[in-house]
């Protein structure tokens, strides 16, 4: 069954449903995780770049990258390799313990330590408060913190992380949801990442219809990963 890209537009999905997506994607469909993460990156990159030359009018400025442990991270690691291939400059804030990386997030933050990609400890007290001022001095920074597995409270010292990149006043940009806000429910929780525009990934989320998480999400650009259409539609329609 085909669907319009229109009406898929119109698509929301739970966290689970999205996990199904790329369970599918990859087992019946045998597209490995790590080309769904290299899509859904350089297609994030674009929208990106694209706001980069709208608010500098040109290609100039930093981007700064916050990336987590799990593939919301690991997100942000190919998005800071495309945004580098393509001539702007690019600085990566490691908001995790390298030795806590694995699997494909793992992948691309090796391939963006060979690159000698500009990359910052942000995963302590001393560390945020060194790098706050970096944050401030960015045109964009993008959120690649938390991703839609979020429920609960954020721990420390991410809260701290989270309280320092809205605190810096940049325009923010979200990889797939807001760190911080619950993708089924649409709740903030204790810090939640206030983003000028979500890039969110597949379809938009069940919990960006909530009114509570509007005021986190700013503008929403649903971007694809690879995964056949067909199989958005039919975790839709189980759902």
């Amino acid at each position: 069954m085909s669907i319009d890209p229109h009406q898929q537009e119109n698509i929301y999905l739970t966290r689970e449903q999205v996990r199904d997506v790329d369970r599918r994607a990859i087992e019946d469909f045998g597209i490995p995780g790590i080309v769904l993460m290299e899509n859904a990156g350089r297609n994030a990159m674009a929208i990106i770049l694209a706001r980069l030359r709208e608010l500098n009018r040109t290609d100039a400025g930093t981007i700064a990258i916050v990336c987590g442990r799990g593939n919301n991270g690991g997100d942000g690691f190919v998005i800071a390799r495309h945004v580098s291939n393509a001539g702007s400059h690019v600085e990566i804030f490691l908001a995790c313990e390298p030795d806590a990386l694995k699997g494909d997030a793992l992948t691309n933050y090796s391939i963006a330590v060979r690159m000698q990609l500009p990359m910052y400890r942000f995963y302590a007290e001393s560390d945020i408060a060194e790098c706050a001022p970096r944050l401030q001095s960015a045109t964009i920074i993008v959120d690649a913190i938390l991703g839609t597995g979020f429920s609960g409270d954020v721990r420390s010292p991410l809260n701290l992380v989270i309280q320092a990149i809205n605190d810096a006043g940049r325009h923010t940009i979200a990889v797939d949801v807001p760190s911080g806000l619950d993708c089924n429910s649409g709740n903030p929780s204790n810090a939640t990442v206030r983003a000028d525009e979500t890039i969110t990934f597949v379809a938009r989320k069940v919990g960006f219809r909530a009114t509570e998480s509007h005021a986190y999400l700013g503008v929403v650009d649903v971007v694809d990963i690879g995964a056949p259409r067909a199989i958005v539609q039919a975790v839709h329609d189980v759902g």
